[in-house]
């Protein structure tokens, strides 16, 4: 299976940006769909976003759509979240994901699809 790293995180005021990074270790994410979840106190963990192998497809969930960007680098085995204009509920521990597969094409959204999780990095949005 392959390793992940989270970085990124911390403290950042409403309204401010950040971006996370997920480097992946042992194995090439070229073969590997990859998504980011996050879990905030007392919650369940909840889908952020997902980039296919291909990097061509994309999905996010509807709170963070339209302020978020996710991109890969399978040259650097790395994979980014961009946040924008944060807000206080963003306030979690965002895991980075990843689930092996022969499909170019698909994202996906569920944890239980994934193989590999990292240990999370925790982000906090507060003035």
């Amino acid at each position: 299976q392959v390793q992940l790293v989270e970085s990124g995180g911390g403290l950042v005021r409403p309204g401010g940006s950040l971006r996370l990074a997920c480097k992946a270790s042992g194995r090439t994410i070229s073969n590997y769909a990859m998504g980011w979840f996050r879990q905030a106190p007392g919650k369940e963990r909840e889908f952020v976003a997902g980039i296919s192998r291909s990097g061509g497809s994309r999905y996010f969930e509807d709170s963070v759509k339209g302020r978020s960007t996710m991109s890969r680098d399978d040259a650097e085995n790395t994979v980014y979240l961009q946040m924008s204009s944060l807000k206080p509920e963003d306030t979690a521990v965002y895991y980075c994901a990843a689930k092996e597969t022969t499909l170019r094409s698909t994202w996906y959204d569920t944890g239980d699809k994934y193989d590999s999780w990292g240990q999370g990095t925790q982000v906090t949005v507060s003035s």
